[in-house]
């Protein structure tokens, strides 16, 4: 009698560690999801920005802006002179 008493309550309590862990692991796949689904979110937005990002900056859009309000532009250093070999006579 008392080994069956044992073995009830003995697997009683596997029952209930079972139910509390496959309750954890439900609860543990909804906080994925919610976060796999706010990762995507936000990667969606990036994209957004990024595709933005590239039409304000293509070379068209830049030339309509320059143009369109008649800027001076000058570089911002000097041209390179072209370097000649150190042979070269003409250099000197």
């Amino acid at each position: 009698m008392l080994k069956l008493l044992l073995c009830t309550f003995t697997a009683f309590a596997i029952a209930v560690v079972i139910l509390q862990l496959r309750t954890e692991r439900r609860e543990i796949g909804f906080s994925s999801n919610a976060l796999h689904d706010k990762i995507e979110s936000y990667q969606s937005k990036l994209w957004n920005q990024q595709l933005q990002i590239g039409i304000y900056t293509a070379p068209n859009a830049i030339t309509r802006t320059v143009s369109g309000h008649d800027l001076n532009m000058v570089p911002t250093k000097p041209a390179q002179a072209q370097s000649t070999g150190w042979i070269d006579a003409r250099s000197r």
